[in-house]
């Protein structure tokens, strides 16, 4: 990721994508399963479905628990924005309306029966735990919002190769630290 002078304000997004020898349906199992994801990850501890959803479905809420060493422990409430089996899967974090994040999984069947999966992100507009860092050192918000998106560039990288690695019939090295429900 580049330096960009990025502010909160300015809704930053983050993308990483990889090419994977297995069908979309393939990929779609994994990357549609919100349990699976806290075994990817360093920072997500724990992910549930709400109001007795049993997988993703528009509307579907579910919880998910982080920690950072630098923000501690929280938790986020998400919404599935787009669900459209095996081409998207995303959600907003805690409010649908003013998220404090976007994530999108996205899946493209090529002729060779493989998947581009591309996993996104945007931050904000809504406020999330970064804006406390943010509020309690504005004259460093450009550098808090670089870190904390590199961050976000280099588990989202850890999150899809072992997604390549799940979906190819490989297990994943070791937990890395993939992207997190809640930003």
């Amino acid at each position: 990721m580049e330096w960009t002078g990025a502010r909160y304000a300015d809704k930053p997004t983050a993308e990483v994508r990889t090419r994977i020898a297995a069908a979309p349906e393939r990929v779609w199992e994994l990357v549609s399963d919100i349990g699976l994801m806290p075994t990817l990850s360093a920072e997500l501890r724990s992910v549930e479905w709400l109001d007795g959803a049993a997988g993703p479905a528009l509307g579907a809420r579910f919880v998910g628990r982080s920690e950072h060493p630098s923000f501690g422990a929280w938790e986020t409430t998400s919404y599935v924005v787009e669900c459209e089996a095996p081409r998207v899967f995303a959600w907003a974090v805690e409010d649908p309306e003013l998220p404090s994040a976007v994530w999108r999984f996205s899946l493209a069947a090529a002729d060779d029966g493989s998947t581009e999966l591309t996993q996104w992100m945007r931050m904000g507009p809504g406020r999330s735990g970064l804006s406390y860092a943010i509020d309690r050192m504005p004259e460093k918000e450009q550098k808090i919002v670089y870190v904390r998106m590199r961050e976000f560039e280099q588990n989202m990288a850890a999150t899809v190769d072992a997604i390549k690695k799940l979906a190819e019939g490989a297990a994943p090295a070791t937990p890395a630290a993939p992207e997190e429900a809640g930003a």
